[in-house]
């Protein structure tokens, strides 16, 4: 397909549709006026406090709440005990005061409620809880006894693909590299933590909090709680971040609901930071051992990548980590296996770009390590094993332009001018170096409804159940609509962040725009060929579209966003402390619907991967079963102040295989690459290969020392 450079300011295609909107409701974030989960007015709200088990596995013997029950204020003591007896979730996380078992550290064993936050946090430290422990294990390793080899991993992906025979070829190659990388524990700390807001009323439950599918979170109400859809009302106008941690309901509705329902009060539950890490989601620690065969023109002839991850023992969760290197480079000969250790650990989930964030860092790596083996630029190395359909599946790509995004990037980046050597480039104490990495993440498109409606002052009013997690979701939904109607975009409004609107699926997996947009688009043509027919009833026009069916997963041809990532670091070999200088990055991402928000979705992405790779990681204590880094104090998130010179730009493809709009997703590609383009870098800069994230100062100046360096 035709594919054109565009840059942060791309022509639009249509008065909508590629134009640098503004968010809608930024007005309302900056001046505080847009109100969250646990903001809302509610008359009558108390709050909750959550008890966490302080073992890593047992059971809970007793629970004395009296002294709780007697400090000011405090209302009521949920636990196992006396909790509302609910319906069993399929979600086994969801499963709280229900029975005495505790199958991890930060399990909640009780709740607390009181008039006030501060009462309520006071009842909580006043609960005494009794426990029978048990021996655990939280340590992952590749040669664990416990590890199996899963039938599929997370998104449905099978657990082992194998084509040709990976072994002998390796065996074989004139070139190989055979080694190990990993990723450790990485956690979700969006801005706004997990929230809820319940209240029942006349055997109904109304519900505000942060989610990222509030249509998923009413029909998970709905079962636990034994009443129709239709008696759940789910809210999320605002979500301050989410990152994957809130694609699916958590326990802070559940307990908050709970709890509402027992005190006969609404209720607001918003999770103490430092409870997170066990509660709601992890990235799961990673161990790739990855097998590069190659022909001395760089020409893979073998490829193996094996994961081993965690999960826990309450539910199985798979990180897809291997996946990626079935889509990227023509290998003949490959195998891509998972196997997973059921630890007594809190369960991992989504994080960003779950797989490819993990796997490509450990990919791209190793094809920085056979470049550098083969004497080859890694460019070039990956220019020549570009393939011709996917090929794991053998299909055809709908459009892949990662030749396009490197070359593109390399011309952007100044790539021509480097010297390969490593340790070439020195200020000072300080080693400078650049590295290159590759991206790809899926397309991915879920059935939706809309409903769009034309009002007889010559507005349109758009409605489906998305979420705007900080994305701009509102305002390209705007644009969409506008250029299915031929208006301009100010005469369209959008509703989203309400299960009584239209259902939505989720927004995670990059796929909210496409999947709403679909929808959007053709509630929106069917208005407009409506209105071709004949003058506006006063009433309006409202018109319903839903794309089950159409929004097909079993596409004939592969549909995956690429990218390229280059990145200049400075290294100083007396702290060790690694500094990004430059971030570039190139994607080819289908049609950019709003080159405004785009753009801020491709930093974003790269600023957390820089997070990855060099300060973000977290411990699991093994004596206490516990994750080390807990709040934001441990756990370091960078800034953008941390990169000073940061670029996206994007090949604007013309795809017609995807959705009437022609996107892809771009909310997690920026992430996929960023990592492993900065440890290349930090190789190029030192001459030293350091394969365990973050790269933090102490583990390059071990690194520095074992070379001989300062």
């Amino acid at each position: 397909m035709d594919a054109t450079t565009r840059g942060t300011t791309a022509p639009a295609s249509s008065p909508a549709l590629g134009a640098s909107v503004e968010r809608r409701e930024g007005r309302e974030k900056v001046t505080g006026t847009a109100r969250y989960a646990a903001e809302q007015p509610c008359p009558g709200r108390t709050h909750a406090w959550p008890v966490p088990a302080s073992i890593a596995r047992g059971r809970v013997t007793g629970i004395d709440t009296s002294a709780a029950l007697e400090v000011p204020g405090v209302l009521a003591v949920l636990t196992h005990e006396n909790a509302p007896e609910l319906s069993e979730p399929d979600d086994a996380t969801l499963a709280v005061l229900r029975d005495s078992r505790v199958p991890h550290r930060g399990w909640f064993v009780a709740l607390v409620v009181g008039e006030t936050l501060e009462a309520a946090r006071a009842g909580a430290a006043a609960v005494r809880v009794d426990y029978s422990v048990e021996g655990h294990d939280v340590t992952l390793s590749s040669t664990h006894p416990g590890a199996y080899a899963p039938e599929q991993a997370n998104d449905g992906y099978p657990g082992t693909r194998e084509h040709g025979d990976p072994e002998g070829a390796f065996a074989s190659a004139p070139v190989r590299i055979d080694t190990d990388y990993r990723v450790p524990p990485l956690h979700n700390h969006p801005l706004e933590p997990h929230a809820t807001t319940a209240e029942w009323r006349d055997g109904r439950l109304t519900v505000h909090t942060s989610t990222q599918g509030a249509t998923t979170v009413r029909t998970v109400l709905a079962g636990l709680f034994g009443i129709p859809e239709d008696h759940v009302t789910v809210r999320a106008e605002h979500v301050g971040g989410g990152f994957g941690s809130k694609g699916t309901p958590r326990p802070d509705v559940v307990l908050a609901a709970m709890a509402a329902r027992h005190t006969g009060r609404p209720v607001t539950l918003a999770f103490p930071r430092r409870f997170m890490p066990a509660v709601v989601g992890h990235r799961a620690p990673t161990l790739h051992r990855l097998r590069l065969g190659a022909h001395p023109d760089g020409r893979l002839a073998s490829l193996i990548h094996e994961v081993t991850t965690h999960t826990s023992r309450v539910k199985e969760f798979v990180e897809q980590a291997a996946v990626p290197a079935r889509v990227m480079y023509a290998a003949p000969d490959s195998r891509t296996a998972h196997r997973v250790v059921p630890l007594d650990v809190p369960t991992p989930s989504w994080m960003r770009a779950p797989g490819e964030a993990p796997g490509m860092y450990a990919l791209e790596s190793a094809m920085d390590e056979l470049a550098t083996e083969l004497g080859m630029d890694p460019v070039e190395l990956r220019v020549v094993n570009e393939p011709d359909t996917e090929p794991d599946s053998g299909k055809p790509f709908s459009s892949r332009h990662l030749v396009e995004c490197l070359r593109e990037g390399a011309r952007r980046f100044g790539w021509a001018g480097r010297d390969p050597r490593p340790r070439s480039r020195a200020e000072g104490p300080l080693l400078v170096g650049s590295g290159v990495a590759a991206a790809t993440y899926p397309v991915l498109v879920h059935p939706s409804t809309a409903a769009a409606r034309a009002l007889p002052d010559g507005t349109f009013l758009v409605g489906i159940n998305a979420a705007d997690i900080g994305t701009g979701a509102r305002t390209v939904l705007a644009q969409i609509a506008a250029d299915a109607l031929g208006v301009p975009v100010d005469r369209v409004r959008t509703e989203v962040g309400s299960s009584d609107l239209p259902a939505a699926s989720l927004a995670g997996g990059s796929s909210g725009t496409a999947s709403w947009g679909w929808a959007v688009h053709e509630a929106c043509v069917r208005v407009a060929e409506r209105l071709a027919e004949g003058p506006l009833p006063a009433e309006g026009i409202e018109v319903r579209a839903d794309t089950a069916g159409r929004a097909d997963a079993d596409s004939p041809f592969a549909r995956h966003a690429f990218g390229a990532h280059f990145a200049e670091v400075a290294v100083d070999t007396v702290t060790g402390e690694t500094r990004v200088r430059r971030l570039l990055g190139v994607y080819a991402a289908g049609h950019i619907l709003n080159s405004r928000t785009a753009r801020s979705q491709f930093v974003g992405g790269m600023t957390m991967g820089l997070g990855m790779a060099l300060t973000e990681g977290s411990t699991m204590d093994a004596a206490f079963g516990d994750f080390a880094e807990s709040d934001l104090a441990a756990y370091h998130v960078p800034t953008h102040a941390d990169v000073p010179d940061i670029e996206a730009h994007w090949i604007d493809e013309d795809d017609t295989r995807l959705n009437p709009m022609g996107s892809k997703g771009i909310g997690e590609i920026g992430i996929v690459g960023t990592a492993a383009a900065i440890g290349n870098a930090v190789f190029h800069a030192t001459g030293v290969r350091l394969r365990e994230l973050p790269l933090t100062p102490d583990r390059v100046l071990s690194g520095l020392r074992g070379r001989g360096g300062s």
